[in-house]
């Protein structure tokens, strides 16, 4: 059995020069980080690895400098002051190809910080939200440290952990934090039916979080037997499941079950992932791999991006030269819908900025990270209709792009075309 402990008393293991991982998503644990931020005087260059996380990041202030470094796998909102003022860096990894960083050396990691669910009458304590990378993480740390929380889901799947596995135990509950959907704009309405519209029947979908997410899903509610298998989901995908909508009937991997590799939403969301055998949370490394996801039929891949140029060059991590996001798991997707039988890879994005600046450029701007190439894209969808590049050349690109952007950039981009392409 694992030893039961204060917080203080469970960073401990922490010395200065230590890579340490953290529990991403909404399963930051933040007795833990706290815990460990309060030692700041007495550590010295600790490395600290995560993607994106919920919650406060104390360990990111400006004082924190000599103390910690984060070495982001993706920006979350709350680490992009940090990166953007050099005191942050970041590594652009594919998602599936992130667990490969812990597995094969090349972020040996130290201690691992995460959170969990109470253990099961066997002993076996659950990663609940989370599971992604972190369970790679787990396995391949020196020393595992847990905030054991009576509000953490227990998911079925690959996030399951034996109690004697971990070095220390904090038992400490606290809320995990909630994202409430807004309501969607008319444009996020229009682009979520003209991305329904190329959803067949019998689709297998990978859907992401955010307003044009939720319009897409919004707007299926007449399809049948779709199935789920996605990096992660949120909160619509519960009415499409508890329709039937959503049932997993012609899936070849997984049949009738909803594979994810993270949860991040509501509470009510937690709720219906706990303890349902229909959900199951695996490793991503499985899940985004391109051969996992090709098995599907109809895989209908839905990302988005910051901007997109005319000859389909996708912008999904920065604006210009600032980091914003990170790689992720579009690429994955991207590829793997493509390789699908009937599969369907596509880009969503509304035609202009909230300032009214179009999405769709000519050039990307400098700097930006090119994150999907034109080589692998394919469907591309704004509110004013949606475009298959794949196979166009560029003159035929670009002029497939301006018939989807905003009537008022239209000209211009007609007039960036015809200089570049005659």
């Amino acid at each position: 059995m694992s030893p039961t402990c204060t917080p203080a008393e469970a960073v401990a293991i922490i010395a200065s020069g230590h890579r340490v991982f953290i529990h991403g998503m909404a399963a930051a644990p933040q007795a833990l980080i706290k815990a460990m931020t309060a030692r700041s005087n007495e550590l010295r260059g600790v490395e600290i690895v995560h993607m994106h996380t919920e919650g406060e990041v104390p360990y990111a202030a400006p004082d924190m400098q000599g103390s910690f470094r984060v070495n982001c796998l993706f920006i979350g909102s709350n680490m992009r002051q940090a990166v953007k003022e050099g005191r942050a860096d970041y590594t652009p990894v594919f998602l599936s190809e992130v667990p490969s960083l812990f597995k094969n050396g090349t972020l040996p990691i130290d201690v691992s910080l995460i959170q969990v669910s109470p253990p099961d009458k066997h002993g076996f304590v659950s990663l609940g939200v989370s599971v992604d990378a972190t369970r790679a993480a787990v396995l391949n740390s020196k020393h595992v440290v847990a905030q054991v929380n009576r509000n953490m889901p227990r998911t079925h799947g690959d996030g399951l952990i034996h109690i004697n596995s971990l070095n220390a135990i904090v038992e400490e509950d606290a809320p995990i934090p909630e994202i409430t959907a807004k309501a969607p704009t008319d444009v996020e309405k229009a682009i979520g039916k003209n991305v329904a519209s190329l959803v067949e029947d019998g689709a297998t979908l990978q859907v992401g979080i955010g307003a044009i997410p939720n319009a897409v899903l919004d707007s299926l509610h007449g399809h049948r037997d779709l199935g789920v298998h996605s990096e992660m989901f949120s909160d619509g995908m519960i009415d499409l499941i508890e329709r039937g909508v959503v049932n997993g009937r012609f899936k070849k991997l997984h049949p009738g079950k909803v594979v994810s590799g993270f949860v991040i939403g509501s509470r009510r969301l937690y709720d219906f992932v706990d303890d349902n055998p229909l959900i199951a949370m695996l490793d991503i490394a499985y899940v985004n791999d391109t051969a996992t996801i090709r098995r599907n039929p109809k895989v209908t891949a839905i990302n988005s991006a910051i901007e997109v140029d005319l000859t389909g060059q996708v912008c999904a991590d920065s604006i210009g030269s600032q980091l914003y996001s990170g790689v992720g798991g579009q690429m994955d997707f991207i590829r793997g819908a493509s390789y699908s039988e009937g599969g369907k890879p596509i880009i969503a994005l509304p035609s202009t900025t909230h300032k009214g600046i179009s999405r769709i450029v000519g050039l990307l701007k400098p700097g930006a990270g090119v994150v999907t190439t034109r080589a692998h894209v394919h469907w591309v969808v704004t509110e004013y209709g949606a475009v298959n590049l794949h196979g166009l050349s560029l003159k035929q690109r670009a002029k497939a792009m301006i018939g989807i952007a905003h009537p008022d950039h239209r000209e211009a981009l007609e007039k960036e075309a015809f200089d570049r392409f005659g």
